[in-house]
């Protein structure tokens, strides 16, 4: 059972959880708006609609505030990379991911404006750049396993060496999908899902392996 002073301090650290998210969500707004340098912590702290001196008890600086967005963003990645990995399904799970990008949702998880914002922030920002290493690492890791996976479970059935270099070609056809929705919104699905085709069909067949 609970005593008094623990459930004191489960509501203030879910006090302080809210309060968090509150700040990144009104973040997350000013970013996309106005970028990560021309966004203010005057800005964010008017989105939130709480004074600045607030938002630094959560958070020492915006650098700080950049870093957790930036935290948010790669997992939102994660789960969309892992909601396309389907060998049958894979062209239609990415065409919807490209409608997806291309409607710029604000509320969406994954947002391709700060990503591109992000990798923009990567050739100047040591500590961005290694967040998004990290991240390739991981995605590229789960992309590997899931083409070395039996066809029966899901996966392509394909050898390790030809796994990962498929890992990394399919890794460039969706970061490639996610500048095209941000500078060619009005392509067409079908166009696409035929391009895709044609490029990700002998991805994943073992056939294709000259080596």
């Amino acid at each position: 059972m609970i005593d008094g002073e623990e459930q004191v301090q489960c509501r203030m650290a879910t006090r302080a959880d809210a309060q968090r998210d509150r700040i990144l969500c009104a973040a997350f707004s000013c970013f996309i708006e106005h970028g990560f340098h021309a966004a203010s912590m005057a800005s964010i702290a008017e989105a939130a609609q709480m004074s600045a001196g607030l938002i630094y008890r959560y958070f020492e600086n915006k650098n700080a505030i950049v870093l957790a967005i930036v935290d948010r963003q790669l997992e939102g990645k994660r789960h969309a990379i892992r909601a396309i990995q389907s060998t049958e399904q894979l062209v239609d799970n990415l065409v919807r991911a490209f409608e997806g990008w291309r409607s710029h949702d604000k509320h969406d998880a994954m947002s391709v404006t700060l990503m591109l914002e992000m990798t923009a922030e990567a050739t100047r920002n040591p500590q961005m750049a290694t967040a998004l290493q990290r991240a390739d690492a991981v995605t590229h890791a789960e992309f590997e396993n899931w083409l070395c996976r039996p066809r029966a479970q899901g996966g392509a059935g394909l050898s390790m060496h030809l796994a990962a270099r498929r890992a990394a070609s399919i890794r460039l056809v969706i970061e490639g999908l996610m500048i095209r929705a941000a500078r060619e919104p009005d392509l067409r699905s079908e166009t696409l899902r035929q391009a895709l085709e044609d490029v990700l069909t002998p991805l994943l067949t073992q056939e294709a392996d000259s080596g």
